[in-house]
């Protein structure tokens, strides 16, 4: 079953078409026929026998953006004037830039923000050094850190390949909630190199979001920085995940019905996210969980467990079951996949416990398709935009981030992300939420600053404040 169109795939096509009746229906048909969707157009340009218009088209893949041009070149009474690709277009140039704050528009300003009025701000640091925090950039800015070892489903693709997605999140950052971030994606070798290398750049930032960085080495680059900076250091694949898919578990069980102590969880993948979701599930309460990687299920005793692993094994799965994805998932409430495409199927959800709760949350292609689970999931929701229940990290990092940098906060505390996750859940009224809404919408921006006043609140509570 192909996948739908979507705008990530979407084509701009400026046509010219004879101004003869059925012409326009024509064209219109053959988009449809090719599988394509037309979603907008723009105004008719009528010159006697000839108009022309600006057409967009989602299309489901790269292949299928060749086969729907094809389509249209072969039309009869319609010429392709030109096509480029949108989210290409929306690329060029990237997607940030710098702008001022200060006006410098004559002498009496230059003095003030260069020299030498600059110096007395500078001895005013070097004598009372938090004062860096509120006389510079660093009060508002995050770098966004990356090796790129592990950008989004498509694995190693390393540090200058990755530099679209860090600018991506830097945007998200600053649209979401007004914080300044910027991409710092590094060549290197280690997590040794990470770490010292963050170390060494800390001073012009406010916050560290680590991103894209492959395990086990995520877990040590964050560990190290957390104990050697003063600085929150967050790894978003790891605990913007979990805050987020927390969120939509408290929202689905509250749907159904069902007590989370009740629950048996099994977790498709034990990278930095699958790790980071389990813990904090325990911090929540859930009653059984289990992973699962490549080998099978993790059960303490394994063999070929790496450290994070390890600890997995050790606070999970306490009957030590074994065996494959497809034999633990049986008789189990939960699904939560952050693994790969393709991994269970129809038939292993009629396995689960009734009113089964999948979460399939690999991108860009789940674990398995809503339209195959539809009919036997509650609850089904995935990574992607174009399909209901978009588990996105956008509903967690930005408001983490603005309430720990509102109040000076010197880390993130496991207290700070459950806040995160239940202020994202609250952000439903029990009268909206429904099977296809439990987590709200990227688009509502109120939902970032709700997250920030709970981080923010909460990181005063665990007295982890700079003031």
């Amino acid at each position: 079953m192909p996948y739908l169109p979507t705008a990530a795939y979407s084509i701009y096509v400026k046509v010219e078409l004879q101004n003869v009746p059925n012409t326009l229906g024509r064209f219109a048909t053959a988009v449809g026929e090719a599988g394509a969707n037309i979603v907008s157009m723009g105004g008719f340009d009528v010159r006697g026998e000839i108009l022309t218009n600006d057409v967009v088209i989602n299309c489901r893949d790269e292949e299928h953006v060749d086969s729907v041009i094809a389509h249209i070149k072969q039309l009869e009474g319609v010429d392709l004037l030109s096509w480029h690709d949108r989210t290409f277009e929306m690329h060029k140039g990237g997607k940030i830039e710098v702008l001022p704050l200060a006006e410098i528009s004559d002498n009496h300003d230059l003095s003030m923000a260069y020299t030498p009025g600059v110096a007395r701000v500078c001895m005013a640091i070097h004598e009372d050094p938090s004062q860096v925090h509120d006389l510079t950039i660093k009060k508002n800015t995050v770098a966004i850190v990356t090796d790129g070892t592990a950008v989004l489903g498509l694995g190693d693709i390393g540090p200058e390949a990755s530099l679209p997605v860090m600018e991506g999140k830097a945007l998200l950052f600053k649209e979401f909630a007004g914080v300044d971030a910027f991409p710092v994606c590094l060549d290197v070798t280690d997590s040794y190199e990470i770490i010292e290398t963050v170390k060494k750049l800390a001073p012009s930032f406010g916050g560290i979001n680590l991103e894209d960085i492959a395990a086990p080495a995520a877990f040590e680059v964050e560990e190290a920085l957390q104990e050697a900076l003063d600085i929150p250091v967050f790894h978003d694949d790891q605990h913007g995940t979990a805050v987020v898919t927390l969120a939509a578990l408290w929202n689905a069980l509250r749907l159904t019905g069902k007590e989370i102590e009740n629950q048996s969880v099994v977790i498709a993948g034990m990278g930095a996210a699958g790790v980071a979701v389990g813990k904090i599930l325990i911090g929540a309460g859930v009653g059984e969980i289990v992973g699962v990687d490549r080998t099978g299920a993790v059960y303490q005793g394994r063999e070929n467990l790496n450290v994070a692993k390890e600890w997995f094994a050790e606070n999970t799965n306490p009957d030590r079951k074994m065996g494959t994805l497809n034999d633990v998932i049986k008789g189990s409430d939960v699904f939560i996949g952050l693994s790969g495409p393709g991994l269970i199927d129809a038939s292993d959800l009629r396995n689960m416990a009734s009113d089964p709760i999948v979460f399939a949350m690999a991108n860009p292609d789940p674990e398995i398709r809503p339209e195959e689970a539809d009919g036997l999931a509650a609850v089904m929701a995935t990574g992607r935009s174009d399909y209901p229940n978009q588990i996105n990290n956008v509903l967690a990092f930005p408001g983490i981030f603005r309430g720990a940098l509102d109040v000076g906060a010197t880390q993130i505390t496991e207290n700070m992300k459950l806040a995160a996750a239940k202020a994202i859940a609250d952000s439903i009224e029990e009268n909206d939420l429904n099977a296809d809404f439990i987590v709200p919408s990227v688009f509502d921006k109120s939902v970032p600053y709700k997250v920030a006043e709970a981080v923010a609140k909460t990181a005063v509570d665990d007295k982890v404040c700079r003031s």
